[in-house]
């Protein structure tokens, strides 16, 4: 135990109070069980009590498990000591507890399982370089860069990841890597944990006791478990549910005395959450970045529970205290450590920064150099050895730290006696391990357990006799699943609900989506007569019914590929089979989908009055209903067959174009050319499109509307002279047939309604199998990449090296292959030295609260940071540290601020925010430029106009340099490693050349020891050129803290407790607080983590002392007062700082067309969406005919060509607004440049673009389709020039008035819903009754008008055979005596104009007359259509900048503005 864990100890004796036996164990501890016995060891590491995160519930968990103990019959108890009962009096030890269950499951013949696992020669070959360059959109039609893509397709790159590792984790061991970043942690610990399908090739010995690797992956795969970084779980459950649901997956079939299977999962889960402190949390949800839930370390025990609730036998678990601060990192481990002595796993851990009282925990350490073992073995003895080997730790170094250190060469001190005798490269200390008493002593650790568990048959038939006992009694002998699939299926279903529950407000949205949808329609077709006139609008509606259905069944892509990695986690620790998850998101959607297509039908059903009875209504209902699933399922099993999200929405956009033209409304079956219509017949919406059809009409005899002759002259013609116009009419009857309507225009058959069912839910099974298919079998979740790009065209030394190189490197950033800059070189760089003096007096912060309430954030904080001072801002979680640092840096977006923050003694000039430099904690910058680029960005923009442009690429240059990446000057940003990332937010803070100060927000957080010494470092080094630097920083370690000048120190409220200089060693803060009452700082404690633990930080520490009451009335404070007095004082003799002017019009051409240029995924899919759908429309109607069917399938396809523009417009929204949050998270808050400028370069940046695709597809799909060449100029101003600005500017305003992508997308759904429906080709101007006002509003009435009147209008018809009305004239009357009137009137032609009977009536003889009829289009209106779509576009642009101002600047902005006092 450390000094400082013994003063905590003294404070708390619950923290390390286990009764000891000589060897280090616990003096409980009692024999293993037997199928695995457990050798007694000595141990290092520290010793936790389970009791340390929550007492109070130790203490009822102890009452219940009394209770339980009593329960039990007398003659089944046993021994007194074998019981559950606890003693009333004396302390209560819930491991012995616990321990005493494990020997009841013994003594009934339950034998837990125990698996170490031992490896020798492991060699892990990985695919790929660590370093390439940026494939941008002309590289992909390079021929050179395709031969080179061939190649390496061919004969792809190979690199040891790993090399040389050998030892041995025993059941109750905890095992810690260490290893910077790309060392091959990961890759350890995934080999470790038999993940090795992301690897070429795995060689070497992996023994799990006397169980093959190939054993464990077919049937124990649940008994070893790695665990990620991030902590995935469904964020809606809750922490009672997320446990209870993996309990329930692992609950073994032989339970000891008599215990159902509810009673243990309820037992298991009430045991994990009292020991690790969730009881409070119980029915809160997990949450995630988006859902409020957990916090971070309440989350990490969530994820340590869930893993106990499996019971696995060896648990990996990779960097799972990133982005915590120490405290939390700390009970992290402590959680682990307790598992570990209470259920013998093998515990594999990787952190970074781990602090001593958190290593302290670990019986074992691996240190791994660039992918070699540079050591392996005890814990305690680690330190020493590389002492020995001749490198020296610095001054209050942590052992994790210097473990780290000595693998890293601008890091690592050599003793002054081994000067060219200690090993430097990975090699070369791999060779010395080897060669040392520490690898002898692990080679006999490895025999020893060789000798006893490996190559024992018996010891894998019990382990396999234990499993078996196990498994639920209907599973399948030898499944790697616990119970079996009728028992997943019925565990996934409940979640799933549970799942429902939490995202109720998601199901709302759908289903009031459905209804506006429902009544929108509704009334567009409200109460179509029985008349032929609406016939097409009939089928309007029902086609659009189908459409919906399919159209929502799409957006379900993004949530499924959310999903996958939590679901593959699952099925990697066999708690059920991946197709479970699809089965059950099957089953439960059917009566979800059954309410919300009922209320959907029963609404545009009876709105729109079609036939009546209710046989016909339920066969509507039947077929909508069965589509929905149907096309659910398609689009599920579209997600499920792809990895990315991108290739499966592209590829689902252009199937639903092809099921949509091939339904048979747009363009009916007969009018399909044959090379395309086979298409119809794999098409499920086709089926049930006919069953809605024929179901309409087969009992629908129409009035005719259009009887021929009629009107003027004809008012006393007999019926038998007349015939209807209508396609199927039968001369001398007024009415027509419903049936031989459809069986005429659609080749439709009502004797077909019920053959069409069967086909659709024969659709849906073979799409459900194919679903649950590609769910199992394709498990694959894409991946950040670890290789860095650079720039095509320079040459990169990391590139060279890469590829100059025969001996491939671990799966790194390269940063090995970085020659940092030494001090000395650096000594001669300056940065612009500062005079200013930054000062803050009594500041104080308030918020609003929802309630009404207000909250105090601050409280009477002062302070000042001195040009060449580096100073640090610490504080627990909740102190406010990264809220005064806003406040300061005048970024709080809301409450009120009072207090006086000065500059020189004077107020802060109006661009302080520009004469200033932030870092923020995330780093937020646009992924596809390079680091010069981005630094260049910021100098162009921020240093003063004045400057050259060659001074300010200059300065760029030697910002590269001081931040160490000159290497990485031409990097593209978005493949970096964290620590390179990380260094370029500085440079482009310092690129800015920051007059006043520099502010740094958790500089180090997610870093490893060395990458944060080296930020830490170098911002040392900054101070010391004269720059004023303030800084928050989690507890860092003794090295980094002294490395600080200053310390502004806050608790709980945003209180100070201490002010001022840190000296050497941190006496002063150290001195200052004994002082003031707390306990002595021992000589090896962390001076930071003393300061913290004292003012009582952190989860568990506590202090009865007022720390900020002794502060104020502290000499200290005083001091502090006094100084200001004089800084000011001596401030205002000086002059004010002047405000500076700033360049605004670098936006339009800051790399907006190179970003686009180096994003050729964005580009292709572009391109190719207008590509593939010109070909696809074009060939759909390809060489439409001038018949009337003809000229309806022309006005289809411009229809269909304006619906691309849907697609096209989700991928403009988002580059939109991913651009916008960059600005709004870092630019704007710098005054880089107006949000006017951001949004003038975002509408000026799309549009070549789009006009480009515009202008592809209508040179493919306008001679395709068979338009007359004569008006192609025309057609292409509007279709290639005009509709690209105006969809773009479109698409552009509904995102700025959205928050994110998706909900972009509805909101454009929803609007493009409304124009596309009111443009007259679906229903008719003349039948929109109520809604005729939005065909006017519409700017796709103009479009469509515009484009089809001037193509298709003026243009003779001849119609088709099958189109020709027969019409008998009275007796003594030619055809076209009879008929002549009457085409004078409406127009039309007679191809026998003298016969005597069977006229041969064609209605339309131009396409005036048909446009006239059915559309209301007019040729002549073209001209004007094109001015009024201009007038669109100049809104639209209107509108972007005026949604952004409302929205995103005033908008919500406006409720949270900024007040001062």
């Amino acid at each position: 135990m450390s000094d400082l864990q013994q003063q905590v100890a003294q404070r708390n004796p619950s923290v390390d109070s286990l009764p000891r036996a000589p060897d280090g164990a616990p003096a409980n501890d009692v024999p293993s069980s037997p199928s695995v016995p457990h050798q007694t060891r000595p141990r290092a590491s520290s010793r936790v009590t389970v009791g340390y995160f929550d007492q109070a519930g130790v203490d009822q968990l102890r009452r219940t498990l009394t209770r339980l103990s009593e329960a039990i019959p007398e003659n089944e108890r046993g021994l007194s000591t074998e019981t559950l009962s606890v003693p009333t009096t004396g302390p209560f030890d819930l491991e012995k507890t616990l321990r005493a269950i494990m020997r009841k499951r013994d003594r009934a013949g339950i034998r837990p399982r125990e698996l170490g696992v031992l490896f020798q020669d492991l060699r892990v070959v990985g695919l790929g370089a660590a370093a390439s360059y940026q494939t941008t959109f002309g590289s992909i039609f390079n021929p050179f860069a395709i031969l080179e893509h061939i190649r390496t397709f061919r004969h792809p790159p190979l690199r040891d990841i790993l090399s040389g590792f050998e030892g041995v984790v025993r059941p109750g061991e905890m095992l810690l890597v260490l290893g910077s970043p790309g060392a091959g942690c990961t890759t350890l610990l995934k080999t470790l944990t038999n993940q090795r399908k992301d690897y070429h090739r795995v060689e070497g010995e992996v023994h799990y006791d006397s169980l093959t690797p190939e054993d464990i992956s077919k049937h124990f795969r649940g008994d070893i478990i790695y665990c990620p970084e991030d902590d995935i779980h469904f964020p809606t459950l809750t922490v009672d549910e997320t446990l209870r649901f993996a309990a329930k997956m692992r609950a073994p079939h032989n339970r000891f005395e008599g215990r159902t299977r509810d009673e243990y999962v309820t037992t298991t889960t009430d045991i994990l959450v009292t020991i690790f402190g969730l009881r409070h949390t119980k029915n809160t949800p997990v949450g995630d970045s988006a859902i409020r839930g957990v916090s971070g370390g309440e989350k990490k025990r969530v994820s340590i529970s869930e893993a106990l609730t499996l019971r696995s036998a060896i648990a990996a678990w990779d960097n799972s205290t990133r982005g915590l601060d120490a405290s939390t990192a700390l009970e992290f481990v402590r959680a682990l450590r307790i598992a570990t002595d209470v259920s013998h796993p093998s515990t594999i851990v990787s952190i970074y920064q781990a602090g001593e009282s958190l290593y302290e925990h670990f019986d074992k350490v691996c240190v791994l150099y660039e992918g070699r073992m540079a050591y392996f073995g005890r814990a305690d003895q680690a330190r020493q050895y590389f002492i020995d080997l001749g490198y020296e730790p610095a001054h209050r170094q942590t052992t994790a730290d210097f473990l780290v250190a000595v693998t890293d060469p601008t890091a690592r001190i050599v003793r002054d006696n081994f000067k060219g005798r200690v090993p430097r490269t990975a090699a070369e200390f791999a060779s010395a391990f080897l060669a040392s008493s520490a690898a002898i002593e692990n080679r006999a650790d490895m025999d020893a357990y060789r000798n006893d568990f490996v190559g024992k048959p018996e010891r894998a038939l019990a382990f396999r006799q234990s499993a078996a006992a196990e498994h639920a009694t209907t599973s399948r002998k030898g499944s790697a699943y616990t119970i079996s699939i009728p028992m997943q299926t019925r565990a996934v279903m409940l979640r799933r609900l549970q799942i429902l529950r939490g995202t109720i407000a998601t199901e709302l949205v759908i289903l009031v989506t459905y209804i506006v949808q429902a009544l929108i329609n509704g009334s567009v077709f409200y109460r179509l007569k029985d008349e032929t006139s609406a016939y097409f609008s009939r089928g309007g509606v029902l086609f659009f019914s189908l459409l919906w259905s399919a159209l929502s069944a799409m957006a379900e892509i993004p949530s499924l590929f959310n999903q996958r990695p939590i679901v593959v986690r699952h099925a990697k620790s066999a708690m059920y089979h991946p197709f479970i998850e699809a089965a059950a998101l099957t089953i439960v959607d059917v009566p979800i989908t059954f309410f919300t297509i009922m209320t959907f039908s029963v609404i545009i059903y009876f709105m729109v009055g079609l036939q009546s009875s209710a046989s016909q209504f339920f066969v509507y209902f039947l077929f909508v209903f069965t589509l929905a699933l149907v096309m659910k399922a398609w689009f599920r099993a579209v997600a499920a067959a792809f990895g990315d999200p991108a290739p499966a929405q592209t590829v689902a956009g252009l199937m639903l174009l092809a099921l949509v033209l091939y339904t048979g409304y747009t363009i009916p079956k007969p009018s399909m050319i044959g090379a395309l219509k086979w298409i119809s017949y794999i098409n499920p919406i086709r089926y049930g499109f006919e069953g809605l059809i024929s179901n309409e009409f087969r009992t629908l005899n129409g009035t005719c509307s259009n009887l021929i002759p009629s009107g003027t002259g004809y008012e006393n013609v007999s019926l038998a002279n007349q015939v209807c116009g209508t396609l199927g009419s039968i001369p001398g009857q007024k009415d027509v047939d419903g049936n031989r309507f459809i069986e005429l225009s659609y080749n439709y058959s009502y004797s077909h309604v019920w053959r069409n069912f069967g086909i659709v839910i024969a659709f849906g099974i073979a799409f459900v199998i194919a679903l649950l298919a590609f769910t199992e079998y394709n498990t694959h979740i894409p991946g950040e990449k670890s290789v860095i790009l650079f720039k095509r065209g320079v040459h990169a030394p990391i590139v060279r090296e890469e590829k100059g190189s025969d001996e491939e490197r671990g799966n790194d950033d390269s940063r090995g292959t970085e020659e940092k800059l030494s001090g000395d070189s650096r000594d001669s760089i300056a940065v612009p030295m500062m005079s200013d003096m930054f000062t803050w007096r009594h500041l104080e912060y308030d918020v609003s609260l929802s309630n009404g309430e207000t909250r105090r954030l601050l409280s009477d904080v002062s302070g000042f940071v001195a040009p060449g001072k580096l100073t640090a801002l610490m504080g627990e979680s909740g102190a406010g540290k990264t809220t005064l640092l806003n406040v300061l840096a005048e970024r709080q977006a809301a409450g009120v601020v009072r207090g006086e923050r000065l500059v020189n003694g004077y107020p802060l000039p109006s661009d302080f925010q520009a004469q200033t430099g932030y870092v923020q904690q995330m780093d937020t910058h646009l992924a596809q430029t390079t680091v010069r680029e981005a630094l260049l960005f910021s100098a162009k923009l921020r240093q003063p106009p004045s400057v050259p442009l060659r001074e300010k690429e200059a300065y760029v240059e030697t910002v590269l340099k001081m931040c160490g990446l000159e290497n990485f000057a031409d990097a593209i940003v978005g493949t970096l490693g964290v620590e390179h990332r990380k260094r370029t937010t500085i440079g482009v803070e310092l690129a800015a050349k920051p007059k006043l100060l520099l502010f740094l927000d958790e500089p180090t957080s997610g870093l490893d020891s060395q990458s944060a010494w080296a930020i830490v470092n170098f911002l040392r080094e900054l101070a010391n050129h004269g720059q004023a630097i303030l800084c928050t920083i989690h507890q860092p370690s003794a090295e980094l803290f002294q490395e600080f000048d200053r310390l502004l120190l806050l608790q709980k409220g945003g209180k100070t407790v201490y002010f001022g200089d840190i000296g050497k060693n941190s006496s002063y803060p150290i001195d200052y607080f004994q002082r003031g009452g707390g306990y002595v700082c021992p000589p090896t404690a962390n001076p930071a983590e003393y300061i913290l633990d004292v003012i009582g930080a952190g989860a568990t520490a506590t202090t009865t002392t007022n720390w900020h009451d002794v502060w104020k009335g502290s000499p200290e404070a005083r001091a502090v007062d006094e100084e200001l007095e004089a800084l000011l004082e001596n401030g205002r003799k000086r002059h004010a700082v002047d405000t500076e002017q700033h360049s605004e019009l670098e936006p339009f051409g800051n790399g907006t067309s190179s970003v686009t240029w180096r994003d050729p995924t964005y580009l292709v899919a572009k391109l190719a969406l207008n590509l593939v759908a010109s070909l696809f429309i074009g060939f759909t109607f390809y060489k439409a005919k001038d018949s009337i069917q003809g000229t309806q399938n022309k006005i289809f396809a411009v229809f269909m060509s304006l619906v691309v523009s849907a697609p096209l417009s989700n991928q403009i929204q988002i580059p939109f607004i991913e651009t916008r949050r960059v600005y709004e998270i870092r630019e704007r808050a710098s005054r880089m440049y107006s949000w006017t400028a951001l949004v003038a370069a975002q509408i000026l940046g799309e549009l070549p673009l789009n006009i480009v695709g515009s202008s592809l597809y209508f040179l493919i799909w306008y001679w395709l389709v068979g338009l007359p060449s004569s008006r192609a100029g025309y057609t292409y101003l509007m279709m290639g020039i005009a509709y690209p600005l105006y969809y773009s500017t479109f698409a552009q305003w509904v995102a700025a008035i959205s928050p994110n992508a998706p909900i972009a997308a509805q909101l454009f759904g929803f609007f493009f819903g409304f124009v596309i429906t009111f443009n007259g080709v679906l229903q008719p101007y003349k039948h929109l009754g109520w809604w005729k006002w939005m065909y006017r509003t519409s700017p796709y009435s103009y479009v469509i008008e515009g484009l089809v009147g001037q193509a298709v209008g003026r243009a003779d018809i001849t119609c088709a055979p099958i189109e020709y009305v027969t019409v008998n004239p009275p007796s003594g009357q030619t055809c076209q005596q009879y008929l002549g009137q009457y085409i004078s009137n409406f127009g039309g032609y007679v191809t026998n104009p003298g016969a005597a009977d069977n006229c041969q009536f064609c209605p339309f003889r131009t396409t005036d007359e048909f446009l006239k009829t059915n559309s209301s289009f007019l040729y002549s209106h073209h001209w004007r259509d094109l001015g009024l779509v201009w007038v669109y576009i100049a809104f639209n642009i209107f509108a972007v900048f005026a949604m952004t101002y409302v929205f995103r600047i005033r908008g919500p902005a406006s409720f949270f503005s900024r007040k001062r006092s």
